[in-house]
């Protein structure tokens, strides 16, 4: 979201600095108000928090907070970006020249005018249904005509795209089209490098969103991820609404990734 006009679905302010950790409390789906109370979620902000421990023994991720759905805001970037590969695949061709540029600044910059162009080249929310099909998503429903903004995702449901992008498990994606978008995904823009990476201790790869909703001036902050931590390399999705301000939200996400990477390696 570098480009300076604003999109339908986005309104871009100037980011805080996050706020330090809060206290952990350990939660897998239950005891919502037990994890928003550890992470300090003020008035109505909801949030939710994924984790998958690629070097566990686990195959499922640990849930923190109730695992509904979130209007994605820009992290839908990544789902709109492996379902053109996917599309590309399928008619047994490379990306062009210009949908490569697109791809490009749709994720490292959070263009809208490029991810608006390349929800249309998949077909919108039709043909996003179609991919996630394949890539195991069950919980995700495009956004209404342009705004793919407003799609819909759960926590557990971003750890699926994830895993597909960076997990060891067979996947429709092939090598080079993950390769493609995990390397993105650690270029971003600077002053997009928070969320996830703020559990991490090493390297990290991510996207994040952020969205005020005009019905309410609320914000929605989200950030999904890979991480590494301790030696262990974790898939992180945090989803949030409700929040104040966009600082607001950042602080909120930023506290819950912690708490939550931080509960998921203590066990």
């Amino acid at each position: 979201m570098l480009n300076r006009t604003l999109s339908v679905v986005a309104t871009v302010v100037t980011l805080l600095a996050g706020a330090a950790p809060a206290a952990m409390a350990a939660d897998t789906g239950s005891g919502t108000t037990d994890f928003r109370t550890a992470v300090q979620a003020q008035g109505p902000a909801r949030v939710t928090a994924a984790v998958l421990d690629l070097d566990g023994a686990g195959g499922a991720p640990a849930v923190y907070g109730d695992d509904t759905p979130y209007d994605t805001a820009s992290i839908v970037k990544v789902d709109i970006l492996a379902s053109m590969l996917l599309h590309a695949r399928d008619h047994r061709r490379a990306l062009t020249a210009r949908e490569s540029a697109e791809a490009e600044v749709m994720i490292r910059d959070s263009d809208n005018t490029a991810a608006t162009a390349l929800w249309r080249a998949i077909g919108e929310a039709p043909g996003l249904a179609s991919a996630n099909e394949r890539l195991g998503l069950t919980s995700t429903r495009g956004g209404p005509g342009g705004l793919w903004g407003l799609t819909r995702t759960t926590a557990a449901d971003q750890i699926r795209l994830l895993r597909a992008i960076f997990g060891t498990g067979a996947t429709p994606l092939d090598t080079a089209s993950r390769n493609r978008i995990g390397t993105l995904m650690t270029e971003i823009a600077t002053d997009q490098s928070w969320g996830v990476s703020a559990a991490a201790d090493a390297g990290w790869a991510l996207k994040n969103g952020w969205l005020m909703r005009t019905t309410t001036g609320r914000w929605d902050i989200n950030s999904i991820g890979r991480i590494t931590r301790g030696g262990h390399h974790y898939l992180v999705a945090v989803l949030s609404d409700g929040n104040a301000s966009m600082p607001d939200g950042v602080n909120l996400v930023e506290r819950a990734v912690r708490t939550a990477v931080s509960e998921t390696a203590a066990h």
